[in-house]
Formats: structure tokens, sequence, C-alpha cells
């Protein structure tokens, strides 16, 4: 797949870069944020797991309402970052969201990656479906972003 053609939404800014895709390329997303004043990068990968309080995942589902949860996206970051969130459905094992934050030190990107992070859950306006094994998509359960 094209991966401009897997890109629902984006959004540049002057620190980096949003998008909701329906694939991420995450080494591409990780090389987006290098510069030579960056002496760290610091990058969070959210997968899918298969299992949620006992049961068996299949798969996730997200949907969003693109417009404003690219826009508030792009409100976060207070450094040069790239944030992308994926859209649709995401098997186990693979990315659902990477976040890749440059700084000049460690801990300063570790913060900004988790800070980030946790604005997305609390504010992005993205829903996630988790599926089950041997439920049919009618049991399927809508999650709040935690």
């Amino acid at each position: 797949m094209d991966p401009a053609a897997s890109v629902a939404t984006s959004l540049d800014f002057e620190h980096g870069h949003c998008a909701l895709a329906f694939s991420l390329d995450v080494q591409e997303i990780i090389s987006s944020v290098g510069h030579e004043e960056a002496g760290a990068t610091a990058v969070f990968i959210g997968t899918t797991r298969n299992t949620f309080k006992g049961k068996i995942v299949t798969r996730l589902e997200y949907q969003a309402y693109s417009t404003l949860a690219i826009k508030t996206m792009a409100n976060i970051p207070i450094i040069r970052c790239a944030v992308h969130h994926r859209l649709g459905v995401v098997p186990v094992a693979e990315p659902s969201i990477v976040i890749a934050v440059s700084a000049p030190h460690r801990k300063e990107a570790f913060v900004a990656c988790e800070r980030i992070l946790e604005e997305i859950k609390a504010k992005v306006p993205i829903w996630k479906r988790e599926y089950y094994e041997n439920e049919s998509d009618d049991t399927a359960e809508w999650k709040a972003n935690q």
C-alpha cells in the first residue's frame, strides 16, 4: 500500500507532524524527528495486545472525529515530535499509535513522550472498539480512552 494513500488526514506544525492513518511506518515516523541538535529520541509504540480481562482479543478498530482529533493532537507537542495514530482495523501485535520525540537530552524526550501520550488519551476524540474471540461483531466493546 502506498503510504500516502493510507493517510486519512495529517497536519504539519512548527515543531513536528501529526497524522491519522490506516497504516503506520514506524521507522519513517522515527526518522522524521531526527535533528542535528538532538542527543536523544524517545519512541512510544502502542500495539494491540491479545488479551483484556481474561478475554482473547482478536483485533481493535479505531474511529475518530478526524478534523478535531488532528487539531487537538497538533496542539499537544512542545518540542520536535511526530504523533501518528492508526484508524480502522488493527490486528494483534500491530501498532496503533507511534509517538517519536527528539530533544537535546534523554530525560526531556522521555517526559515529553509520556506527556503527549497522556494528553492524547485524555483529549483527542479517537474511539477504540475491541473484538473478542468466539464472539460476534455485535458483542464487541467500545473502550474509553484512559
